[in-house]
């Protein structure tokens, strides 16, 4: 299957339903469709309906490319799923929602459902550790998210507990590993040291160098029984000290922050690390010297990660539970 190279060629290429629905199925399932239910292989096609039909005389379930993966009990055709697809894992800083709508012709409720569907599909989950096998640098860093105080109505802003200068707000921890130019994201309850250094030890191989700013809460790190060899710099006095500096993660932060403030401008609490995921994939899938990935490799990587995951709409608006993958 040749994967399109623009988004032009996107929309054109996924005019046809049948194609999104090869292309779907062979993401999928590399050796051909497989029944959810009972997993017996070479199911009977039913190109009327679109469908499967598993071969087995004990099962006979019907199903169709959406099963099991973010699509399921969606009505919006392949056609609008996969233009949505490559737009969000390609756009910069990200596509809202009502940009979206325009451009498919829904809602912008379905669009922003849809938006939030694409965000667990790009999840990544990884065993490997930051640092390599040790003596890896590491920079890590936390950033404060909120609405800026001066914009706000004094209520909202009491509601959110900004305070006089806006200070408090989510709290999200990243770390940026130099040599794999990889970064590791996520909402952090609060700023303690029990919570940041947990955070690093489940995060870090030992004895990686770990580059951070004085922040107290990174205090005693070299202690915490991983042999990290720990060193800060000092943002009232310099910004770069040698190899020492935190520059790598704060770019992540900027791109995190133009985002959300220029594209999303008021996204809830509860939906943020959603926002993070999103930034996460695309930053860790950037065209670089060694590694020149295109739109149409992240929009492949991004497309082959819809199995297994389901998002409903009572989650998503926090009527049932949390984000389920």
């Amino acid at each position: 299957m040749e994967i399109p190279k623009t988004l032009l060629q996107a929309i054109q290429y996924f005019s046809d339903e049948q194609v999104c629905i090869d292309t779907v199925a062979l993401m999928r399932w590399e050796n051909g469709p497989v029944c959810p239910d009972c997993g017996t292989d070479g199911p009977y096609y039913l190109s009327r309906q679109r469908r499967w039909k598993c071969r087995m005389k004990t099962c006979r379930r019907q199903f169709s490319v959406k099963v099991g993966t973010i699509f399921e009990d969606s009505p919006i055709p392949l056609q609008k799923w996969l233009p949505a697809f490559w737009l969000l894992t390609n756009c910069k800083n990200g596509i809202s929602s009502h940009e979206l709508a325009r451009s498919l012709s829904v809602t912008q409720k379905t669009a922003w459902f849809m938006l939030h569907r694409i965000r667990v599909a790009m999840e990544t989950k990884t065993l490997y550790k930051l640092g390599g096998k040790g003596g890896g640098a590491v920079e890590v860093d936390e950033s404060y998210l909120a609405p800026k105080p001066n914009r706000m109505h004094a209520d909202r802003k009491a509601k959110r507990g900004l305070g006089e200068f806006g200070r408090a707000g989510v709290v999200v921890m990243g770390m940026l590993d130099r040599e794999l130019r990889q970064v590791r994201a996520k909402v952090i309850p609060d700023v303690k040291r029990e919570t940041l250094q947990n955070e690093i030890l489940a995060n870090v191989d030992r004895k990686s160098k770990i580059y951070t700013d004085q922040f107290g809460s990174y205090d005693m790190l070299r202690w915490a029984g991983q042999d990290y060899v720990h060193k800060t710099v000092n943002h009232l006095e310099e910004y770069v000290r040698g190899q020492v500096h935190t520059q790598g993660i704060e770019n992540f932060w900027s791109l995190l922050k133009r985002g959300l403030r220029g594209t999303y401008v008021a996204v809830e609490p509860f939906h943020l690390d959603a926002y993070v995921t999103e930034q996460v994939f695309r930053y860790n899938n950037r065209a670089t010297k060694d590694n020149p990935l295109t739109d149409a490799d992240r929009f492949a990587l991004a497309l082959s990660q819809v199995s297994g995951k389901r998002l409903t709409y009572k989650q998503v608006t926090g009527k049932e539970g949390l984000r389920s993958v």
